[in-house]
């Protein structure tokens, strides 16, 4: 699929808590998905982080809906949460949620699903990267068209877009103008725009992060917060508005 000049594509930003916000709308991103504990491919972040969101955002925001890290297979309770949250950032007024569910088989749990929609009401609606670990792609985004889904993030089934990008160009085909697809994986300044060209893709979603050195004096040797990776105690990961900014440009050469 070819595009045009004129095609401007959406740039999201996956980002953790409110600095990676401000750093992203400040390198020109459209559009935002708030996380927090990236390492983990991101959970739902705090409220109060939300709330100072909606005072400090320029730009609207998604909120990720993830109770936990690992698998997309919640037990009853955790999905409970995740119709709570929803609850509250509809009434905080956000602009979307991304959120996704699986059945054990891996394919989309199209009664969780829909219920989710139904509780965000008017809010915009991602299914996140549990399409990527669907069984069957194809059948996987006629289902969340069937629940409502606006959009969905993935990379074609693929660790990067590149190794996506035949997968990534036939469901922009299969979607059409029914659901929005939103490309994502590995994605950088020497490749967002081919990706771009070989799929079509009106939407594309990115984390341009970089790790940095903790501004504390004292540390602690003997004690880590979690994991065996004492280091990380001391090591933050922060989005890189320059790398931002450099793929967002690349993306619309």
């Amino acid at each position: 699929m070819m595009v045009t000049d004129t095609q401007r594509p959406l740039i999201e930003l996956c980002v953790e808590g409110i600095d990676g916000l401000l750093a992203a709308q400040a390198a020109g991103a459209d559009r935002v998905e708030l996380c927090a504990s990236l390492v983990e491919g991101g959970i739902t972040p705090s409220l109060g982080t939300v709330r100072v969101a909606l005072e400090r955002a320029t730009i609207p925001f998604h909120v990720i809906v993830r109770p936990r890290g690992g698998d997309f297979l919640y037990s009853e309770a955790e999905y409970q949460s995740m119709l709570a949250d929803i609850g509250a950032l509809r009434d905080l007024g956000v602009a979307g949620i991304v959120v996704g569910c699986l059945t054990a088989d891996g394919a989309i749990d199209e009664a969780r699903m829909s219920e989710l929609v139904r509780a965000a009401g008017p809010l915009n609606v991602t299914c996140h990267r549990a399409f990527d670990m669907t069984r069957d792609p194809a059948e996987a985004l006629e289902a969340l068209i069937r629940c409502k889904v606006g959009r969905v993030l993935t990379s074609g089934h693929r660790d990067t877009a590149l190794e996506g990008v035949d997968l990534l160009a036939r469901l922009v085909r299969q979607a059409g103008a029914r659901i929005i697809i939103l490309g994502c994986g590995g994605l950088a300044p020497d490749n967002i725009g081919e990706v771009r060209r070989q799929t079509g893709l009106t939407e594309m979603h990115f984390a341009a992060l970089a790790d940095v050195p903790s501004a504390m004096r004292y540390r602690n040797p003997h004690v880590g917060m979690g994991g065996t990776d004492l280091d990380r105690e001391y090591r933050n990961t922060v989005t890189d508005q320059d790398l931002a900014a450099a793929t967002i440009a690349a993306a619309r050469v």
